[in-house]
Formats: structure tokens, sequence, C-alpha cells
């Protein structure tokens, strides 16, 4: 595992899995709206494998960045969006990192950061676990995995959450929330 701890604030919590599809997006979907319910501003940064578009072409913010733009703001009343190419200034970058990417958030807009992907990253993590994958149990090695949630059985000491259950996953994060010094549920 990397050296020191990663930490906010905002408290920074990971959802992890040994690889793609196991359903970290989709117990992601179903636990933010719980938390949002319980008050939490939630931010998240998420953790890509491969090149991806946010903007399509045609689209003046993409012909601009085509145009050799290193970086596009596209703003309204409603959100805004930065693109940062990178591969203009540094062409080798293989991956994002989360210290940077993290700077890159405003902490004054959230509760809670929660992390998707980055499973290599010293973060407090729950793994998304599926035993019908026969994958390795990544908080087998992983000094930083908090909790598991799966949908079998798991052999593990840690706390072992229903992956279906987005409402006690929910509660167990406003329980790690509540044990994090200075924070509130």
């Amino acid at each position: 595992m990397p050296g020191e701890l990663i930490a906010g604030p905002p408290p920074l919590l990971g959802f992890c899995a040994w690889g793609s599809n196991t359903g970290k997006t989709t117990l992601l979907t179903s636990v933010i709206p719980v938390l949002k319910l319980h008050g939490l501003r939630i931010s998240v940064i998420k953790h890509a494998h491969h090149a991806f578009d946010i903007d399509h072409p045609g689209k003046d913010s993409y012909r601009l960045r085509e145009a050799g733009a290193v970086q596009m703001l596209l703003g309204s009343s409603k959100r805004w969006a930065l693109m940062t190419e990178l591969s203009h200034i540094e062409p080798q970058r293989t991956e994002a990192d989360l210290a940077e990417l993290l700077t890159h958030i405003d902490p004054s807009l959230a509760d809670i950061i929660l992390v998707e992907g980055f499973k290599q990253e010293a973060i407090p993590k729950i793994e998304i676990y599926r035993p019908s994958l026969d994958r390795p149990l990544l908080a087998a090695t992983d000094p930083h995995i908090i909790a598991v949630a799966a949908d079998g059985a798991v052999p593990t000491s840690l706390p072992v959450l229903d992956l279906n259950d987005p409402i006690a996953i929910a509660e167990f994060v406003l329980q790690w929330l509540k044990n994090q010094s200075g924070n509130r549920p």
C-alpha cells in the first residue's frame, strides 16, 4: 500500500473493488440519496482507467478544446465543469493522482467526499466484494479497508455489509462519520 494516509477535510471515504463491473457506481447511486436525506452534502471523485469525454463533437466546448485549449471551463447558472487536457502538457502521464484531484474539490461545499476506485490509495475504504466473481479479497492485504459490502459470505473479521441494502451501508457511513473527530453525520 502507498505511504501516508490521505485525509480531508472533509473526510474521504473510498469505495473500491478488485475490478470493473462489480457494482461500485450502482451502490453509490443508491447510497448517496440516503446520505442526502440525512442532510449531508456529498462530493464524488471517480477514477477512470481510460480516456473519457464529457462533451461531444459539434459542441462549442469540444471544438475549443480540440483547437488546443489546455483548460476549458463551461459555466451556467446551474453548474460548471472544468476540463483539463493533460495530454497536451504531460503526454506520458498514465493515471490520475487522487491527492492532486482533491485540490480541485471545494471543501466548503461538501461534508464528505466519496471516492470511487483508487483502490491503491491510502484512504479509508469500503470494499465491494462478490464471492461469485472468484477474485481476491482486497481487505486481506489492505489495512485501509474498514468494511466489506458483499452479496455473499466473506472470510474477514471486518464488518460485512449487505451489498443489496443501501440503507444499512448509509447507516454504516453515518456512524463512521460520527466517529471522525469534529464531524457531524
